[in-house]
């Protein structure tokens, strides 16, 4: 992928062309400051900067240039990013490879098949609309289990007519090829007529799966016979979908997500879309698999707190207790929700006329994932021996994945009263967990500990090092005014050097700066922070001589002793005349 493809969308694009669709901005000085779109706050902390092509948040600390922001907002990395900012600048993205390129374009037009196809089964919907014996049921259906219009509109909801080759007339009639239709998963090839294809999706209500960044990569079908074996059905696995990768309504959860501070992981679809219309719109749900740690790596990039709301039935139950072992594993704090028996989320929210209210409350209500468990098993089972063999099967494994300590303890002692026991019996227990499962969710949790402690680790400065950042970016945000000049004088006199270091300073700290000084600061705006830089060049240096001197000491060295005692009597008086 060539350089130039990036120059060339920087030179398209400028950071406000990037930022201001998601922030809303306002001019503060030289900065545009707006809320930050990546945690909640009340008071303006984001900062953009127009000069530099870059932006900052002085709450939670982000930072960087457009790249950086779609690939924070929309969930992606870069080549996702250049995608994206590719497409908003107009400009080719240049493959190196006939290869890559070939297979750049058979992607590209996997996109656009996709995107016709979601708008085709959205019109047979809406013919459905004025003409009920073409989509008769499915308009029917979506209302019945308490989907409204504006619902069925934002997610795009369509009908899969009940014919064998409506939607392959209809494309090859556009110039689409058999080959592309089997590639997006939208027609097969009958099993007992090698060469006849007919559509995969036919008399069903169609959800249209889309990645984070909003497009179209597959399709779920809600079968609307009742003598449908069937009664979803999901595209196949092409070159844009792969289950264990998507999260269905992550592309219109994740701001919500980031502003809720959780993701909110329901059973399917339908659920999906009635847990948003009763105003948790952080809610996602898998897609024809089960939870994967891809999946909780996605989740990762919006929140670590993950509240599962699965069915109650002992399937849903199991699948709780699987998705909540993986996501601990992975360092993510995870609750759940009880539901009603026999509910699914969308029940309870059609339930009745304040099931939104029911369903919020015991969204409110949630309970991390050890308690959640510990009282649906003492629910369920009233014979002690039992339940504490189940408590062992079930629960025991998720106090292990708990990444912290602390937190484990915690848990021990829970189950212990839970369960009538000592916490001694609850430790010796967890010690005989098969090992394999053990390791596996104690070496996630390692493995996740570690990135997270190595991207969150910053290495020791001294009190010199952070002043002489912070002149530096004075020189950064001011060039070629007389505070610069004063800046780089002082700072050259005081460090002794004749040029100052080619370093350039982090961004994060020339936001600072502007802040801090303002537009236009006059010539002795830094004298403060000058006098700070050399009080801190003058201490450190006392304090290598005074070492020095009783390195000097050690060894009987009359000269050395000498020297070292000058220079510290020279540093304190400079010291005092600072003041």
């Amino acid at each position: 992928m060539a350089q130039d493809t990036v120059a060339q969308i920087k030179e398209r694009l400028s950071i406000m062309d990037i930022v201001s669709p998601y922030v809303k901005l306002h001019r503060a000085g030289r900065s545009m400051v707006g809320l930050c779109p990546f945690h909640k706050e009340k008071t303006g902390s984001f900062h953009v900067s127009p000069e530099r092509g870059s932006w900052h948040c002085f709450g939670c600390g982000e930072g960087g240039d457009g790249f950086a922001f779609i690939e924070k907002i929309e969930g992606v990395d870069f080549k996702g990013a250049l995608k994206i900012l590719a497409d908003k600048a107009g400009v080719v993205i240049e493959y190196s490879g006939s290869g890559n390129r070939e297979d750049a374009s058979k992607k590209d037009r996997l996109r656009e098949l996709m995107a016709r196809a979601l708008e085709w089964y959205a019109e047979q919907l809406h013919v459905g609309f004025t003409k009920p014996h073409m989509g008769e049921g499915a308009y029917a259906y979506a209302k019945k289990r308490g989907l409204t219009e504006e619902s069925i509109k934002a997610w795009s909801l369509g009908y899969a007519p009940d014919a064998w080759r409506a939607l392959l007339e209809a494309f090859t009639a556009q110039g689409f090829t058999i080959p592309e239709l089997l590639a997006a998963g939208l027609v097969k090839e009958a099993d007992s007529k090698p060469g006849t294809y007919y559509d995969r999706f036919r008399n069903r209500l169609m959800f249209p799966i889309r990645d984070v960044a909003g497009h179209a990569v597959a399709f779920t079908g809600r079968a609307l016979s009742p003598d449908e074996q069937a009664k979803y059905l999901n595209s196949p696995e092409t070159e844009l979908y792969h289950k264990s990768e998507i999260l269905f309504g992550l592309d219109k959860a994740k701001d919500a997500i980031r502003v809720r501070g959780f993701t909110l992981l329901v059973e399917g679809q339908l659920d999906v879309l009635m847990a948003h219309q009763a105003g948790f719109t952080n809610a996602v749900a898998l897609s024809g698999t089960a939870f994967t740690e891809r999946h909780g790596a996605l989740m990762k990039r919006y929140s670590e707190n993950l509240m599962l709301m699965l069915d109650a039935d002992p399937a849903g139950l199991k699948a709780t207790a699987r998705s909540a072992a993986l996501a601990l594993g992975q360092g993510i704090r995870v609750k759940a929700v009880s539901l009603p028996e026999g509910m699914d989320p969308a029940d309870l929210v059609t339930s009745s006329d304040d099931g939104a209210k029911e369903f919020s409350k015991r969204v409110a209500s949630a309970k991390p994932i050890v308690e959640f468990f510990l009282d649906e098993l003492s629910r369920s089972e009233h014979d002690p021996h039992r339940l504490v063999r189940k408590a062992e099967a079930i629960v025991l494994p998720l106090i292990i994945a708990t990444p912290s300590p602390m937190e484990r303890e915690h848990f021990v002692q829970i189950a212990a009263r839970a369960l009538g026991l000592s916490g001694e019996a609850v430790r010796e227990s967890l010690k005989r967990v098969p090992r394999e499962s053990r390791e596996q969710t104690q070496g996630r949790t390692l493995n996740s500990n570690i990135q997270g402690s190595t991207l969150k680790t910053v290495p020791a400065r001294s009190v010199s090092d952070a002043r002489a950042e912070q002149l530096l970016a004075v020189l950064h945000a001011y060039p070629d005014t007389s505070l610069a000049k004063r800046v780089k004088s002082e700072y050259c006199r005081i460090t002794e050097v004749v040029a100052l270091p080619e370093e350039v300073p982090p961004e994060s700290a020339v936001f600072e700066v502007e802040q801090a000084f303002g537009e236009a600061p006059l010539e002795d705006a830094a004298d403060e922070l000058l006098r700070a830089f050399e009080s801190a060049v003058i201490r450190e240096a006392y304090q290598g001589a005074v070492t020095d001197l009783r390195r000097a000491e050690a060894g009987g060295n009359a000269s050395a002793i000498a020297h070292a005692q000058a220079v510290c009597a020279d540093l304190s008086r400079r010291l005092a005349k600072l003041g």
